[in-house]
């Protein structure tokens, strides 16, 4: 029997699963990570405990296995835009600055004026957010110009942890997709984007597909992990990517809902020569020979737990969903726009804030949180229509996260997305996407599609409902609207913040 590792190198802790060559999970191991939060806004994290943790759960794995030898392949799935600057030793010169720090919109702007908006668009395919990585670049050449001086290289978080394991210094391009700097459609770093933004081209590193072995396990790390230096390494890629492979969405008309703390609707684009003028997210795909577009709720999952911990502490998730299943379509007239902490898909706004509208004396707790879990998902929806706006089609909905676990959540996203939504067998999320990369990277299978189909395996199926879509239809249409109608009023309220 031969094994796969897939590593999955999350914001809080690394979570490493060994998979076997049936794509069962034969053992998994999480070992955690500080965050620091120096200033408001600030959010890093230190290379080395990365590195650190990712042994330490390897060593656990392969103290569990029977033949640490069996154990063919190893690859990574990785949160995504964090800036980890190399100094001439290939060594970290700062801490990392993490894809949830939200100190650099001065700089996103300097970028969209650098660039012009409409170019900016025609070549990243993205928006310049606070979360990318050449907004960070621009805030550490500007605040912290020595260190900037002294940089030979720039990896992202998997990247790092996967030179330190293998040797090679190389970036996947799903991941250099949300640098800001990649040429998307031509899976190439852009001259002009760092010529424009006075990146010296050099810091950039060599681009690589998410399946391609890039070296073999250093014989110092063996003796650290346990694992042997005939164990195959392979480049990986994105969180949000390996989630898709890990989901099967590899291809046309599927497309992922995901609930987290945030929620990500994620579909496959076979091109990649569409332009949503940075409406979605679209980056490359773990699959080299495809892309995928994305949209974001930052507050999916967080919006509910919000309100339960606020308004329900007493009672458990299930009592609340069950409160919430009382209530009926529409929560009796009441809709939520989960903007606690501001939106991302269609409005990257970090002043606007949540709104109950439509609350009255008879509302119950229960219609309360039904309009939390119909808010979340009007605003998953946002992402849906945008792609079906551009021609895409949304056939099928894979669902995963908190949201995948309530049968009441996950009707509400096949009555609103007005389209089938499966659950998965074995969830499992961007680790077994980077476990799959491994098994077909290993030669066990001759392409992601082949594998996804043997590991991946859909379990319930939800039917939208006529009546339901109708209503939700109506529904949605008021949603929208909201944004535009509390936009200044929130943005005034910004000073008594």
């Amino acid at each position: 029997m031969g094994y796969v590792i897939g590593v999955d190198l999350g914001t809080s802790a690394v979570k490493v699963l060994l998979v076997s060559q049936a794509g069962q999970v034969v053992d998994e191991v999480t070992k955690a990570y500080p965050l620091y939060h120096d200033q408001p806004g600030y959010s890093e994290q230190d290379p080395e405990d990365w590195v650190k943790q990712t042994k330490a759960a390897l060593r656990e794995l392969t103290v569990r296995v029977n033949d640490p030898q069996a154990i063919q392949g190893l690859s990574f799935s990785g949160q995504m835009h964090g800036l980890v600057l190399l100094g001439a030793d290939y060594r970290p010169l700062r801490r990392a600055i993490l894809w949830n720090d939200t100190r650099t919109t001065e700089e996103c702007r300097e970028i969209e004026a650098n660039v012009g908006l409409n170019r900016m668009y025609a070549i990243t395919k993205n928006p310049a957010l606070e979360g990318f990585t050449l907004p960070k670049l621009l805030w550490v050449k500007k605040h912290e110009p020595d260190i900037f001086n002294q940089a030979s290289l720039f990896l992202l978080p998997k990247d790092y942890v996967r030179y330190r394991l293998a040797g090679d210094l190389s970036m996947d391009y799903s991941d250099a997709a949300g640098t800001l700097l990649l040429d998307v459609a031509n899976k190439a770093w852009s001259t002009e984007m760092c010529e424009k933004n006075g990146i010296p081209f050099e810091l950039c590193p060599a681009l690589v597909g998410s399946d391609q072995m890039t070296g073999t396990i250093l014989a110092e790390v063996a003796a650290e992990t346990g694992l042997t230096t005939d164990c195959k390494v392979f480049a990986g890629g994105a969180d949000n990517a390996c989630g898709a492979i890990g989901a099967g969405i590899l291809t046309d008309g599927l497309t992922l809902s995901s609930t987290g703390t945030s929620g990500v609707v994620l579909s496959y684009e076979a091109k990649g020569n569409k332009d949503f003028q940075g409406q979605v997210h679209y980056f490359n795909h773990g699959d080299p020979s495809a892309f995928y577009t994305m949209g974001v709720t930052l507050a999916a999952g967080y919006s509910l737990s919000w309100f339960k911990e606020t308004f329900a502490k007493e009672i458990s998730f299930d009592q609340l969903i069950d409160e919430a299943r009382s209530s009926t379509v529409g929560a009796k007239g009441m809709v939520f726009t989960p903007y606690i902490v501001g939106e991302r898909t269609p409005h990257p706004d970090s002043s606007i804030r949540a709104s109950f509208i439509g609350a009255h004396a008879s509302h119950t707790r229960g219609d309360f949180a039904r309009a939390v879990i119909e808010g979340i998902t009007f605003s998953l929806n946002e992402s849906v229509e945008i792609f079906r706006e551009k021609g895409k089609k949304v056939d099928r909905v894979v669902a995963i996260g908190g949201g995948a676990k309530s049968d009441l959540w996950l009707q509400i996203q096949a009555d609103i997305f007005n389209t089938e939504v499966v659950t998965l067998a074995n969830e499992q999320g961007p680790g077994m996407g980077a476990a799959i990369l491994a098994a077909v990277g290993s030669g066990w299978y001759q392409s992601l599609k082949e594998c996804a189909a043997a590991f991946v395996k859909h379990a319930k199926t939800y039917y939208p409902n006529s009546e339901n879509v109708k209503k939700y239809r109506q529904l949605f249409a008021l949603y929208q609207q909201v944004y535009h109608v509390t936009k200044q009023l929130n943005h005034d309220l910004v000073s008594f913040r």
